[in-house]
């Protein structure tokens, strides 16, 4: 973490050494730590979101408040939160440069970019806002996934997509891609409900590994029918989830990747090398019949043991 001392720090902020401890005493902010000889040292991104939070405020009290509740650092959620409420797409960008710093593209997309798209749901008032964020994020992802190195892994992996447009739940999807195309895959996205046909031509082409049911829920119908497909072109690759978006409650047969991208592509690496999967399991309609109150009959075969 990088660090100033007062001098610099209090010139940073536009102020005399002596207010700058007045309000580190009054206001404990900026807080600085000690060097091993006892001398004040300011982070620098701590002092930087108050230079900003005192040009916009000019006061010092509301500065520190809008300076606490943004994060500390330059690359926290609430500062690219922030960024989207001024519709500020060159401040998200930079936001996400900075952290880029410090961090992997994952989790900077983990730790950041995803935390903010949630900060930004379900605010009355602020729809405009929450939808230049999930455009914004869109953008970024698909940006990050154009400079991805060319495959250092065979294996290529389809993931079937069933969340809505511009939602959060999309963005994770788009998320968990990235992550698998890092760690070497080919991937191939697509929606939930393309015709059987569209479908077996793309599982041709790639030939996958694996399969990932992502973006919340589907029904069971197209579920059964995607499957069917893909067995009737001879693949025996086993199918997995993401973040629960199996359409069937309770215990089913296929295997979890995580809530995370980070974590399902991990997950998805160990399975491949290892060959640890061996899931073959029937999945149960669980709507009643409308005569009978019984479970349909019809089996879904969701995974194959490798």
């Amino acid at each position: 973490m990088s660090g100033i001392r007062t001098n610099a720090a209090a010139e940073l902020l536009g102020v005399s050494p002596n207010t700058l401890s007045s309000w580190e005493r009054r206001f404990d902010y900026p807080k600085p730590r000690r060097t091993a000889g006892g001398h004040r040292q300011y982070d620098l991104a701590e002092l930087e979101g108050l230079r900003r939070a005192l040009m916009e405020t000019h006061n010092i009290s509301s500065a520190i408040e809008i300076a606490r509740q943004r994060g500390e650092g330059p690359s926290s959620p609430a500062r690219l939160l922030d960024a989207f409420d001024h519709f500020d797409e060159a401040s998200a960008d930079r936001v996400m440069e900075e952290s880029l710093a410090v961090r992997s593209v994952e989790r900077s997309v983990e730790e950041v970019l995803l935390p903010a798209i949630e900060l930004a749901e379900g605010r009355d008032g602020r729809e405009a806002e929450q939808e230049l964020a999930h455009r914004w994020a869109t953008g970024w992802i698909h940006a990050a996934r154009r400079v991805v190195p060319t495959p250092t892994r065979p294996q290529g992996v389809i993931l079937f997509d069933a969340s809505e447009r511009l939602d959060l739940e999309s963005l994770h999807v788009q998320a968990l891609e990235l992550a698998i195309r890092r760690a070497g895959f080919r991937s191939l996205l697509l929606r939930f409900d393309l015709p059987p046909e569209r479908v077996a031509r793309a599982m041709r082409a790639v030939e996958p590994t694996a399969f990932v049911f992502c973006g919340g829920e589907a029904t069971l119908e197209v579920l059964g029918r995607l499957v069917y497909t893909v067995r009737q072109v001879g693949s025996a690759a086993p199918v997995f989830e993401y973040r629960e978006a199996m359409p069937v409650t309770g215990d089913h047969s296929i295997p979890s990747l995580g809530t995370s991208p980070t974590e399902a592509a991990e997950n998805l690496k160990q399975y491949v090398d290892t060959g640890k999967i061996e899931h073959v399991k029937v999945v149960q309609d669980k709507a009643a019949d409308a005569d009978t109150g019984e479970p349909a009959k019809a089996p879904v075969r969701l995974a194959a043991q490798r």
